[in-house]
């Protein structure tokens, strides 16, 4: 069962599984702002181009002037709805600030660094600075080429000084 859990874990955190979920919810939520712009506020207009284009008598007779109400009426529109419009735009950056933070907490989780293994603890070989062959990192002497590894160090470290002497 841990085995089960871990390798579902190790699914849901890539990065391509998180991306599309995020894609989904997010075209999900923006559905919602289109059907409102479409419902509440092109169709409510359209209707009253309609009507006014059309020449449709929507007078009220007791103001003696245009009545939109009627003609959204009669063309089984409803009135303009900006306010339902706004309210699927700001529910939708809810949402979208909501998505944010939890994409953000998943990757700072993602970043964590994992315990060091004892292979990544600490080096066991070097490289010998003569025969470049890999010997012990306790080694004062290399075993292929016999050379006194302290010396070396310190050839290494004159030949540094006169470098950036010239």
């Amino acid at each position: 069962m841990k085995k089960f859990m871990s390798e579902f874990k190790e699914f849901v955190m890539r990065g391509n599984v998180l991306d599309l979920a995020v894609g989904v919810i997010i075209g999900g939520a923006f559905q919602g702002i289109v059907s409102s712009l479409c419902n509440d506020v092109i169709l409510p207009a359209v209707g009253w181009l309609i009507a006014t284009v059309s020449g449709a008598d929507f007078v009220n007779p007791e103001t003696n002037q245009p009545d939109f109400t009627k003609a959204t009426e009669a063309l089984n529109v409803g009135p303009l709805g900006l306010g339902k419009f706004v309210a699927a735009v700001i529910n939708f950056l809810i949402m979208a600030i909501i998505i944010f933070c939890i994409v953000k907490a998943v990757n700072k989780l993602m970043a964590i660094p994992k315990k060091k293994t004892e292979e990544e603890a600490a080096p066991t070989t070097k490289k010998c600075p003569f025969c470049m062959s890999e010997i012990d990192i306790e080694a004062t002497r290399c075993p292929h080429c016999t050379s006194v590894l302290e010396l070396a160090v310190e050839a290494l470290e004159e030949g540094k000084k006169e470098t950036a002497k010239k």
